[in-house]
């Protein structure tokens, strides 16, 4: 439906609706599939006698195809703009929840987390960010940190599946979540908006004043970056951030995966590691506030390395914590999450500052591909290490010095070279 402009400006940006829809889908996506799977790890390997190899590997298939994916979806994104795909992957996820509710061979289980995936491609990361980067640019920090938090948020959902677990079991768990699903994400994206100049806005709140559709084509902001796919792939900007980011979603992906079974091998209670679980991205969430506002007033390079900083000191306290030192995991949760919920805000505000909005989606969805090859490959990788030496300890040292390479990589990230698009001049 859309907007009247014969009306005065909203005193609310319609922006803020868009961050306010993005939030909420952000929160129940991110605690079902992403953080709320390492409720139903135990259980899965209970009831069916696999190996924790063999269970991470789904996260590996998710992985996988989203990465394939993430391209496809940031140039659709770019050209049918989020909603429909918004609307789309809501229901495609739904679907794998369903199919993930009965499962009965090992087979089945991975054919679902590929359905998964293919939903929640559509349905997360870079189609929201898409979404909030078209609607603000002096902002873009602030208002893509409110977004993430989300999915720092949707760690509340964590214990709540443990609950529902404990009580229904898991089958009957995921069947309520897909439900949920939809209930929650089909309504929110109806209310999510393509570009801001459709509607007579520029980005921020800008008003273009008595300007109609058909008078001329949708302007571009002055003096505003506006670099194609192609060529930010032959930057080392790209590669810098891309890379450093890998490094991230290797680290990120394993620690939540794992955080259940790995505190349970050192005799943590099942129900304290389901707080540590939920308290992971909650932590996160000052993170990616805070340093998404720090990152709208300092260079983005180098908050981005303090924030990997931040991950690796928290690693360490994390490989050491055991039932005699669990007060470790506190100083672990402070720093891993303010460091990863950090940079989540900063992956996209650096590439609506470095690439511009006019092809975000397609760049966004390139460096989504490159950083899911950490996804595919920890997780897995960490499951062989404990089912062979029965610790967790030593894929936590591997990944402190990931931390350290990633820090290398952003305080060396060039700025990359600004290409203006030209405005039209009768056009606002």
């Amino acid at each position: 439906m859309p907007l009247d402009l014969d009306r005065k400006p909203r005193r609310i940006f319609y922006g803020w609706w868009v961050v306010v829809a993005c939030f909420f889908i952000s929160l129940y996506t991110g605690g079902v599939i992403f953080y709320g799977f390492t409720a139903i790890f135990e259980p899965l390997a209970d009831e069916f006698g696999w190996s924790y190899a063999q269970i991470s590997l789904a996260a590996s298939l998710r992985g996988l195809e989203a990465g394939l994916l993430a391209p496809l979806v940031g140039m659709l994104v770019d050209r049918l703009g989020p909603r429909r795909l918004l609307f789309s992957g809501a229901i495609i996820t739904s679907l794998g929840l369903i199919l993930l509710s009965r499962v009965a061979s090992l087979g089945m289980f991975y054919g679902a987390f590929v359905l998964l995936a293919t939903g929640m491609s559509a349905c997360s990361g870079t189609v929201l960010m898409t979404a909030v980067a078209n609607w603000f640019r002096k902002k873009i920090g602030i208002a893509m940190g409110i977004m993430i938090c989300g999915y720092g948020c949707s760690g509340l959902l964590v214990p709540v599946m443990v609950n529902l677990i404990d009580r229904y079991e898991w089958r009957m768990t995921i069947a309520i979540l897909a439900i949920g699903l939809l209930a929650v994400c089909l309504p929110l994206s109806l209310l999510v908006r393509h570009k801001p100049e459709q509607y007579g806005y520029q980005p921020d709140g800008a008003v273009n004043e008595d300007v109609k559709l058909d008078d001329c084509p949708l302007p571009a902001e002055s003096a505003e970056v506006n670099i194609k796919a192609r060529q930010a792939l032959k930057s080392r900007t790209f590669w810098h951030i891309a890379l450093a980011l890998l490094c991230q979603t290797m680290m990120v992906s394993t620690v939540v995966m794992h955080v259940m079974p790995y505190l349970s091998s050192i005799d943590i209670p099942r129900a304290r590691s389901s707080i540590i679980a939920m308290a992971i991205p909650l932590t996160s969430i000052s993170g990616r506030l805070g340093l998404g506002w720090l990152g709208d007033r300092l260079d983005k390079r180098r908050v981005m390395a303090a924030a990997f900083a931040m991950m690796c000191g928290g690693l360490l306290c994390f490989a050491f914590a055991s039932s005699e030192a669990s007060w470790l995991l506190v100083p672990f949760l402070i720093l891993f999450g303010i460091g990863y919920g950090g940079n989540n805000t900063l992956r996209g505000s650096a590439i609506r500052e470095f690439f511009g909005r006019g092809n975000f989606g397609a760049i966004h969805g390139l460096v989504i591909g490159i950083m899911m090859v950490g996804s595919i490959a920890g997780p897995p990788l960490a499951g062989w290490v404990f089912d062979n030496w029965h610790s967790y300890q030593p894929i936590w040292f591997v990944f402190t010095g990931l931390a350290v390479a990633a820090i290398l990589l952003a305080v060396t990230t060039p700025q990359v070279s600004a290409t203006v698009q030209p405005v039209d001049e009768t056009c606002p």
